[in-house]
């Protein structure tokens, strides 16, 4: 609509050519805000959050998370606990953030595992198992694992080459996820380079996302080389999460490994990069046992389930409510081990919880931030009061949400429901959902007592009720 077609209708006369040059001037204007206008100076990164931004984000997870459930476990008391069991992939790789278009990069991250440890530091001991693993593709390099290999610094080195291979802009990045990166003149590929640091030896899962030649080395080994053409027009595809492509590779020690990923910039095919891995999967049910048998010899047990950003994020439909992987039945597992079992559900919306009622308490943290260990911890351990309220009421399985049908029938959606939807419809169908809309525990305790009503009352007249 802006380019030829945009011109022919200002000669046509269809559009005012005054138009045009307000909307030129608004542009202009926020260019010139944010300095766009001025010579190009490279952009300096912030070493990390400060203290006052640090302590806001913390309070901000514990305003917002949502006690569900709480039989009289929460909050722990570290006196009382010698051994602290925290389970699950998601306590030690949490989803801070929904990803997508808005999604920044944070210069660290409290995972919900740190947190526990920090508060528990010289108290009680933490053991950590993962359980099985989420089944779900490799995730993109972060501060947590990578090095940048020319500062060393925790990220990646992003390079933009020119066609002869020679750099014509370097800067370090905090993930392997390249949305838009700086493209001078003559630019040719775009490189993002890191040193891993593997935790774990044996068959590693590697990949490299975008469209066009990309070529991807670990320790100067090419796992992968080719030409991957895209196949759609989607615009959150294109820039945003292009395809990852995988190959795998023994690492036989924990020593670093060097990797590196090219993608060739192709017209029309965006300059989105991903370098990605993953660590090699353990056996379902032996890492079922081993955190089974950490829950039981322990005085309480932290499992942290959760989404990814292949089951729920920007630009995609859940097609279920499910967690999905073997998180159910690790919950299930845990629950019957340890009753002072609490579940705490790193999601960004409403997600089946079959065991719910299993659980010592269950705590929805959503996505909560770069300070999620910090700010959960404070809730755990009774230093902040779980201050959020649920936005949306919770089916205890899709099957029982009382309006799910939305694919249109010959071209046809019939919104046969009206405003019967998310609590109305509940109330309409006369069915009772796990948590409703507003549903929120805290800390305190409550007692109602002298009930005082009006000795008379006529029939229908309004009258008031004092506790």
């Amino acid at each position: 609509p802006w380019g030829a077609s945009l011109v022919r209708a200002v000669k046509d006369g269809l559009v005012d050519e005054e138009a045009v040059d307000e909307k030129v001037r608004r542009l202009l204007r926020l260019a010139g805000r944010v300095g766009a206008l001025e010579p190009r100076r490279p952009r300096r990164v912030a070493a990390g959050a400060s203290r006052g931004t640090r302590a806001l984000l913390r309070r901000a997870v514990s305003a917002g998370s949502v006690l569900l459930r709480n039989s009289a476990v929460l909050p722990l008391d570290p006196a009382g606990l010698s051994t602290v069991a925290v389970v699950g992939v998601h306590a030690a790789s949490p989803r801070v953030q929904g990803g997508g278009s808005a999604g920044v990069f944070c210069s660290d991250v409290v995972t919900p595992l740190a947190g526990v440890r920090a508060r528990l530091r010289g108290r009680a001991r933490v053991v950590y198992e993962p359980g099985p693993a989420p089944g779900s593709p490799p995730v993109p390099l972060g501060t947590d694992r990578c090095s940048d290999p020319r500062s060393g610094a925790p990220g990646v080195l992003l390079r933009v080459l020119d066609a002869a291979g020679r750099e014509l802009y370097a800067q370090h990045r905090l993930s392997g996820r390249q949305l838009e990166p700086d493209l001078p003149p003559g630019a040719h590929t775009v490189e993002i380079d890191a040193v891993l640091h593997p935790r774990r030896s044996g068959e590693w899962t590697f990949g490299v996302g975008g469209f066009g030649r990309m070529t991807l080395t670990v320790d100067d080994r090419t796992l992968l080389d080719g030409e991957f053409p895209g196949d759609t027009d989607d615009p959150a595809v294109v820039h945003v999460t292009p395809p990852v492509h995988t190959a795998r590779t023994v690492l036989a020690t924990k020593r670093p490994v060097r990797v590196v990923a090219r993608r060739e910039l192709v017209p029309g095919r965006g300059r989105a990069t991903v370098v990605a891995a993953a660590p090699p999967e353990p056996d379902p049910a032996i890492a079922l046992e081993d955190a089974v048998r950490a829950a039981r010899d322990a005085d309480a047990a932290i499992v942290v389930v959760g989404t990814t950003e292949h089951s729920e994020t920007e630009g995609y439909d859940r097609a279920g409510l499910s967690l999905g992987g073997h998180q159910d039945e690790l919950v299930h597992a845990v629950a019957a081990a340890n009753p002072r079992t609490v579940v705490v559900v790193n999601s960004g919306g409403p997600v089946e919880l079959p065991w719910h009622r299993e659980a010592g308490a269950v705590l929805l943290a959503w996505f909560p931030g770069q300070e999620a260990g910090a700010g959960l911890a404070d809730v755990l351990f009774g230093l902040a009061e779980p201050g959020g309220r649920l936005p949306t009421t919770w089916a205890a399985s899709l099957a029982d949400a009382p309006v799910t049908r939305t694919r249109p029938v010959d071209g046809r959606l019939d919104y046969a429901e009206g405003l019967h939807i998310g609590h109305r419809a509940w109330l309409r169908a006369g069915r009772e959902p796990a948590y409703w809309f507003g549903h929120g525990l805290g800390y305190t305790t409550w007692e109602y007592a002298a009930v005082e009503v009006p000795a008379h009352v006529a029939a229908g007249e309004p009258f008031t009720v004092r506790v």
